[in-house]
């Protein structure tokens, strides 16, 4: 079997009543930060993921230097599968520079979106995740804030209050490049969730 077959027709996923509020109740790390979609968590057993190629520039291809750094931390973590084809993926970066939001720029995005996918004959509800990582800032801060990203798009969607995590809602003068034990508390914590969709 192909672990990312692919996607043979891809439709906005029809919308859903939002979830009943979750307690926080006791979690590890700062997974009481954290928020399940309208869908519940966003977690997946296997990620598709594709990396927007480098072009001829010497700026592309550190781009794409760093953030493969970054994919490779995550995949001491996650199962992750790269594709050819951005329409075959769950997680696609992009180098791009995000839209302002309220006024503000900043050096990534990460934007959640749910599809009905069929793969194989089968069709089922996946989670499509665009990442926009700026190229216009230095290497390490390239890498510090893919690791950052990818954090939202592997399902973290929150922050942490301390400095020393990657998921830093404000992070220190030092740019994380490895996750903490707490990031990988909260993340296993997270991936022992029900999944609020399609394995």
């Amino acid at each position: 079997m192909i672990p990312c077959p692919p996607v043979e027709m891809r439709v906005a996923a029809p919308e859903v009543a939002p979830m009943a509020s979750i307690s926080p109740g006791d979690r590890p790390g700062y997974a009481a930060a954290l928020e399940p979609s309208r869908r519940g968590w966003v977690t997946l057993p296997l990620w598709c993921v594709w990396v927007e190629p480098p072009g001829p520039d010497l700026w592309s291809k550190r781009w794409h230097g760093a953030v493969e750094t970054s994919l490779a931390t995550w995949a001491t973590h996650l199962k992750l599968i790269r594709v050819k084809n951005a329409s075959d993926a769950h997680l696609r970066l992009w180098r791009r520079n995000p839209p302002l939001q309220g006024g503000r720029a900043s050096n990534g995005r990460a934007l959640l979106s749910f599809e009905l996918v069929q793969r194989g004959g089968k069709k089922i509800v996946e989670p499509l995740v665009d990442l926009l990582i700026s190229p216009g800032i230095r290497q390490e801060a390239i890498e510090a804030t893919s690791l950052h990203e990818l954090g939202h798009g592997f399902g973290l969607w929150g922050h942490s209050d301390q400095p020393t995590d990657v998921m830093a809602a404000k992070p220190g003068p030092t740019p994380i490049k490895q996750l903490s034990k707490r990031d990988r508390l909260t993340l296993n914590w997270l991936y022992n969730q029900p999944s609020g969709v399609s394995p």
